[in-house]
């Protein structure tokens, strides 16, 4: 674990203690960041860019003549932690359980293919859920959301993730409500953030709850990320979700998928099963976690951004490309998924 210590009014300060001050010093009114290093391998552009942004945030309090107001930790359940892709090692100095007392926690991204959260970190997890309790808030970057649902305390509310981990977060949580078109959730001090840069954006909104938009805007401008962003959903690259035993309903995913500019229904597809449609819609819906219907258009649209990312075709020879001849219905459809219209991905997204 990462400690810091800050001496103020001649107070000594730490994570392991309070001060003599009673509350009234520097170090006392900072919000305590504590970054969790679980048992597992960390990608560490997730890490370092969250840490970045609460700097420049002191940052900007310092410029004002002002205290920092973000005390950073890095707290962790092994002496050594392991980051993706790299040789370098981040060397822990406490166990998380010494923290007693911390204001946020952040669960940064990981290896999707990583259990930790299940399988290797016990304490970990009940140390947060005992932190949350006592009045601490919880967020989880990318990946990190499958350690926090591991807590259970995500249950009954909705979470984000990476897109790419979407089949992976379904068959290992559920019962939960994954949503991967949002970039942020926010609910009773729980928050998710979604892949990559998304995890930035939390990161930002944050911030700004915390110490105002003034202070987000400059960790933005001076970081140069997009703190507009609200949504992964043009990101998106729909992958199938076939992490799942029924063969049966795997043929039909893979049917869809060779079938783009078919006008496939699921009364044809029930049929081709010998089932009846409600039937064979739970039997899918129990397979991939969605509806057929909502596979349907999943696969066709992924499909149509594709063929507007080429450039070749104009937005109704992609929409009679992958089936659809109502344009306002396709439009309808595609903007649901993909969070854009047709024309507006393909003017972001064309390399013509």
């Amino acid at each position: 674990m990462y400690l810091l210590y800050v001496t103020c009014r001649g107070c000594t300060f730490s994570n392991l203690g309070g001060c003599l001050c009673n509350g009234g010093c520097v170090p006392c009114i900072m919000k305590q960041v504590t970054f969790l290093l679980a048992d597992g391998v960390l990608k560490p552009s997730c890490l370092f860019g969250a840490i970045e942004i609460f700097e420049k945030a002191n940052e900007f309090y310092l410029d004002k003549g002002q205290p920092p107001f973000y005390n950073i930790q890095l707290a962790g359940i092994n002496l050594r932690q392991g980051l993706l892709n790299t040789f370098l090692s981040i060397q822990g100095l406490q166990e998380v359980t010494d923290v007693k007392k911390t204001d946020l926690i952040i669960l940064p991204s990981f290896d999707a293919r990583d259990d930790f959260a299940i399988n290797n970190s016990g304490e970990a997890l009940g140390w947060v859920t005992a932190q949350y309790k006592n009045g601490a808030e919880v967020a989880s970057l990318c990946t990190g959301s499958f350690l926090l649902a591991a807590t259970g305390l995500l249950k009954g509310q909705p979470c984000t993730t990476h897109w790419k981990a979407e089949a992976h977060f379904r068959a290992r949580f559920p019962e939960l409500n994954l949503v991967t078109n949002k970039i942020i959730t926010d609910h009773k001090g729980l928050y998710t953030a979604g892949g990559a840069t998304s995890s930035l954006n939390l990161i930002l909104y944050l911030v700004e709850k915390y110490s105002g938009r003034e202070a987000a805007l400059y960790c933005a401008k001076v970081l140069q990320i997009d703190i507009e962003r609200n949504s992964q959903s043009p990101f998106i690259v729909f992958e199938g979700l076939k992490e799942h035993a029924d063969s049966e309903i795997r043929s039909v995913q893979e049917y869809i998928e060779t079938h783009i500019e078919a006008k496939v229904t699921v009364d044809f597809l029930a049929d081709q099963c010998a089932m009846n449609r409600i039937n064979f819609s739970r039997r899918f819906k129990r397979a991939t976690k969605i509806s057929p219907v909502d596979y349907i258009q999943r696969v066709k649209v992924e499909a149509a951004k594709r063929g507007l990312e080429s450039g070749r075709k104009n937005v109704n020879e992609v929409m009679y490309a992958v089936g659809y001849t109502d344009v306002k219905a396709f439009r309808m459809i595609f903007k649901k998924i993909a969070g854009l219209t047709p024309l507006e991905y393909r003017v972001k997204f064309s390399h013509v």
